[in-house]
């Protein structure tokens, strides 16, 4: 078995709930990579929902908070808070995250609070049957679609940028190595940094958004339907933009900003309210 998956896995509870094909367990991979080059194992802290992709950190050796459908932020922020000097890294889905849990999205994004934000994006509610979501394309059949679904999609990227997200990128399944460093980034970035990755449904995106249930495939239209943006480059029409769109250092954090003005105040940290090492 590979080296960091014996380090980062609990090798007792495989084989995972993951279908064949799907691409969580690529992503599972790229997280540990960036934990494991950042050497942070043990001071950083997992939180999911309720989806397929929030069943990804629960394969983790290490602290993990398995929430309520939409409630991963809001766990996590409350997490961050109690304890500021942990790493917090959310997995999410796009409908635990821009459907039930979008109101939790709107305020931390604008918050900028200091979580790593991973949303998996397969277009689709895969675990609960095929049902559309927030962010699947007009004129895909669903189960909730019949005729083809005519809500705009989501874009959750500048969604979270139009609210002050401090760093935000999207990656696909296809660009692991890629992924790994961004989401290496989005850890020692102080503020709110929020990861797409766009990742590979067999099951029900398969039949429903792709037309096309071979996971290789899918990943070969990832690489063929997405271009590397830069500032300033052309948009280039009906491909999707991958790449870092934000990575602003100098933005202020929330726990910064609560502390600032708790100084103001004459009040400093205790260890009432906050557990520290």
């Amino acid at each position: 078995m590979n080296k960091l998956y014996e380090k980062y896995i609990k090798t007792e509870s495989l084989p995972t709930l993951f279908c064949p094909g799907c691409g969580n367990g690529i992503i599972q991979f790229a997280a540990a990579n960036a934990m494991d080059e950042l050497g942070i194992k043990d001071d950083i802290a997992c939180v999911s929902g309720i989806g397929c992709s929030s069943w990804i950190p629960c394969y983790y050796k290490m602290d993990v908070m398995h929430t309520m459908h939409g409630r991963a932020l809001a766990f996590a922020e409350g997490l961050k808070l109690a304890r500021p000097d942990k790493k917090i890294m959310v997995f999410t889905g796009d409908g635990d995250c821009l459907a039930i849990g979008g109101n939790h999205l709107l305020h931390a994004a604008s918050r900028n609070i200091d979580l790593t934000v991973i949303m998996v994006n397969n277009y689709i509610y895969g675990m609960t049957g095929g049902q559309k979501s927030p962010s699947t394309p007009k004129g895909a059949i669903t189960k909730t679609s019949p005729f083809g679904c005519i809500d705009e999609p989501i874009n959750g990227c500048r969604l979270v940028m139009s609210l002050g997200a401090s760093y935000v990128a999207r990656w696909t399944t296809a660009h692991p190595v890629q992924l790994a460093k961004s989401i290496k980034d989005g850890l020692m970035h102080r503020g709110f940094s929020f990861i797409e990755v766009l990742s590979q449904c067999p099951v029900q995106a398969g039949k429903s958004i792709y037309g096309e249930k071979d996971p290789a495939k899918i990943m070969r239209l990832y690489k063929e339907n997405t271009y590397l943006y830069k500032e300033g480059k052309t948009r280039i029409e009906g491909k999707i933009p991958i790449g870092v769109f934000r990575n602003d250092d100098g933005a202020e954090e929330y726990i910064e900003k609560t502390e600032a003005r708790l100084r103001e105040q004459g009040i400093e940290r205790t260890e009432s309210w906050s557990v520290s090492q």
